[in-house]
């Protein structure tokens, strides 16, 4: 196998794309259609793949779909690695801790996407370098282990391993690698393709939950949604927020029913019980523990139970009894 020296291309290059059970469609296709695109913007073909698990064979997303996958190697030759996320950050086919040894022992740079990421800081217990992922795992390392959850950035790279936020940011992520092994002609072309008409690079903040702009196009309800985010645990009196903002609560109630549907009470009561749902699937906090993460300090089952129709106690059994099934 060649290898690329200064600003000559010398691939093919080799990346391996490391999944298990449950893996995130997403972060797949990003992965594998970026290098696609690539390939076939150059006049040579620069980059093979070959995707991996424990023990090879079929392995298949929640998304319903299944690929076919060879299995890991004691002494892998791939230049990249590629660990996609899960949709379970507890799922044990993501403890790689080996398998990403055996990697990096070899001179390979290895991408941790999302629960990847997380699942290297925990094991880790927090003592790596520089590191992030996905927003949401940020919140459960915090709030089920304590843990650091690091930067809120798109990726970091520490080294040979670099902490990704995954899912859509996966695109970028790529195009930087294409970008770093060809040039930016290529990488531009390729992200015309796809229609991704800005490249983020690693220092850029998440959507949303890194404090960079919502969706909305509005300067004061991104605003208002920002100051949501970061007060959960202690939700602030819509009061308080339209004095920060200098606005009437008329005002803000129409910003709220244009863009989504709803009064500003309504979206921050969703967006704490989304919270309280993503905890309570994905830890093992107990139900008052999390009512108080997410700023129902009293009579959270009974609130759950009105909005979704059935109790927390209820869903986390239900789930469980599916995993144990499936």
């Amino acid at each position: 196998m060649t290898r690329k020296t200064g600003t000559q291309e010398k691939g093919p290059w080799q990346i391996d794309i490391l999944v298990c059970e449950g893996f995130v469609l997403t972060e797949m296709a990003a992965v594998t259609d970026t290098l696609r695109i690539a390939n076939r913007v150059m006049a040579r073909r620069q980059f093979e793949w070959t995707v991996r698990s424990a023990i090879g064979g079929p392995i298949g997303c929640r998304s319903g779909l299944d690929v076919e996958t060879k299995p890991f190697v004691t002494r892998p030759d791939a230049d990249f690695a590629f660990v996609l996320g899960n949709t379970d950050p507890s799922h044990p086919g993501l403890s790689l801790n080996r398998v990403i040894q055996s990697y990096t022992s070899r001179g390979t740079k290895v991408y941790l996407l999302a629960e990847a990421a997380a699942r290297h800081i925990r094991n880790q217990r927090g003592q790596v370098g520089p590191h992030t992922t996905h927003w949401e795992n940020s919140d459960l390392l915090r709030e089920q282990l304590g843990l650091d959850p690091g930067s809120q950035t798109l990726a970091h790279e520490d080294g040979l391993v670099v902490t990704c936020a995954g899912m859509g940011a996966t695109t970028d992520i790529v195009l930087a690698l294409v970008g770093r092994l060809t040039s930016a002609a290529v990488q531009v072309t390729v992200a015309n393709i796809l229609l991704h008409d800005h490249i983020r690079d690693f220092a850029s903040l998440q959507p949303f939950a890194g404090h960079a702009p919502t969706t909305s196009g509005d300067r004061d309800l991104d605003h208002c949604v920002r100051l949501m985010q970061a007060h959960i645990e202690e939700p602030l009196p819509i009061s308080a927020i339209v004095a920060e903002l200098g606005l009437s609560n008329r005002s803000l109630e129409r910003k709220f029913k244009t863009f989504f549907g709803t009064t500003p009470n309504g979206f921050y009561r969703e967006m704490r019980l989304a919270k309280a749902n993503n905890l309570l699937l994905n830890t093992t906090l107990s139900v008052r523990e999390i009512g108080l993460a997410c700023g129902f300090p009293n009579g959270f089952s009974s609130l759950y139970k009105s909005v979704f129709g059935i109790t927390p106690f209820a869903l986390r059994k239900q789930r469980r009894a599916r995993s144990s099934v499936g």
